[in-house]
């Protein structure tokens, strides 16, 4: 990535993915180029199996690129090993799914405090910034309780506030509020927009939900392995 390009968080150039199935070679991403704008919210839409799910992945350096580059804040990551890899999407990344992924013994803020103290920040220091964090999307009467003392809209807040608590240039959303009814969805999409705004931290949202996606700074459509503006 060029030195004129570190305004970007994230960029990819002719993005390739391609899966082997039996003799078979079954192309996923064709050829995908993307630019993320720090504080820019960008939502990908596409009809289920477009590949939305998998663009996510290798931008967020969870999947093996086929060809092409993906750049995180300068860095190319298919150039690093799993190890600096992992440091840079800790250090630079939130994710949030479709379900939350919440550790089930441990409680909202211990759950949203966990990037940091793998980060290898000490429990004292890592819990006051998970408290924080966790006023901030509205949940500090819930500080203490379980996920499963939690509703549905409430552990995705968590889920939320867990991927902002470590300050990352970027978060990648796939599907959050795709298991939520719709008066929790919007809820919770307006709550991730007033968070961009606020920590101009930029929002990457697969999501199925026109409507949702239209409220984005951005939407661009994946069809046939091609990403397209919408």
């Amino acid at each position: 990535m060029n030195k004129q390009d570190t305004g970007m968080v994230i960029t990819c150039r002719d993005l390739m993915k391609t899966y082997a199935q039996g003799d078979l070679s079954v192309t996923v991403l064709n050829g995908v180029n993307l630019d993320v704008a720090r504080g820019e919210s960008l939502a990908i839409v596409g009809a289920s199996g477009s590949g939305k799910s998998t663009l996510l992945h290798l931008l967020g350096g969870l999947d093996s690129i086929s060809s092409g580059s993906v750049s995180i804040l300068g860095q190319d990551v298919d150039k690093m090993n799993e190890t600096q890899r992992g440091e840079l999407r800790n250090r630079s990344l939130g994710f949030v799914y479709q379900f939350h992924h919440l550790l089930p013994e441990f409680t909202a803020v211990e759950n949203v405090a966990m990037p940091l103290l793998i980060r290898g920040m000490k429990p004292a220091e890592a819990h006051p910034q998970a408290i924080q964090m966790l006023e901030q999307v509205g949940l500090a009467h819930r500080l203490r309780h379980l996920p499963t003392e939690l509703s549905g809209g409430e552990r995705q807040r968590v889920a939320v506030a867990r991927a902002l608590v470590t300050r990352p240039a970027c978060v990648l959303a796939d599907e959050p509020t795709g298991n939520l009814d719709r008066s929790s969805a919007h809820t919770l999409f307006e709550l991730m927009q007033e968070l961009n705004a606020q920590l101009q931290t930029s929002f990457i949202i697969v999501t199925h939900d026109l409507e949702l996606a239209g409220k984005m700074q951005r939407s661009l459509q994946l069809v046939d392995g091609v990403l397209s503006s919408d």
